[in-house]
């Protein structure tokens, strides 16, 4: 059994494109900031190859904005784990400069999540998604 969990969690309101970005965006920056995650390449009987996948199953989930923004900040308080977040200011931005820019004068409260990924030890990943249905 996996010691460690990933979850995504996305905001219910958001539009089917935006929720399938922002679930993609979330992943790739799990893939990245967590190198033990992705499995090694592979190949099928062919010997043609095949890039390693997640080695972990990655439930998507649904929240409401408010929801989100509670998980966010509960997440990012807990010792061991990795919060990963999408919002309406990157989305709305041309450029990651934009973004950074847009982002770092926006006050907390005021930041409209539109998901969350997080990375840790099993438990209290679970701990703080457990009641969350799944993105259906």
């Amino acid at each position: 059994m996996l010691t460690n969990k990933m979850v995504v969690v996305i905001a219910a309101e958001a539009p089917v494109g935006v929720a399938l970005n922002t679930a993609a965006l979330l992943g790739v920056g799990l893939g990245h900031h967590h190198d033990n995650v992705v499995g090694s390449d592979t190949a099928d009987a062919s010997g043609e190859p095949h890039a390693g996948m997640c080695a972990h199953p990655i439930p998507v989930l649904r929240a409401s904005a408010e929801q989100l923004h509670d998980l966010r900040t509960q997440a990012a308080a807990r010792d061991g784990v990795t919060v990963h977040d999408m919002h309406q200011i990157a989305q709305q931005a041309r450029t990651y400069d934009q973004m950074a820019t847009t982002l770092s004068g926006t006050k907390p409260e005021d930041i409209e999540y539109l998901g969350v990924a997080l990375y840790g030890a099993r438990p209290v990943v679970d701990s703080l998604t457990g009641a969350l249905p799944l993105y259906r």
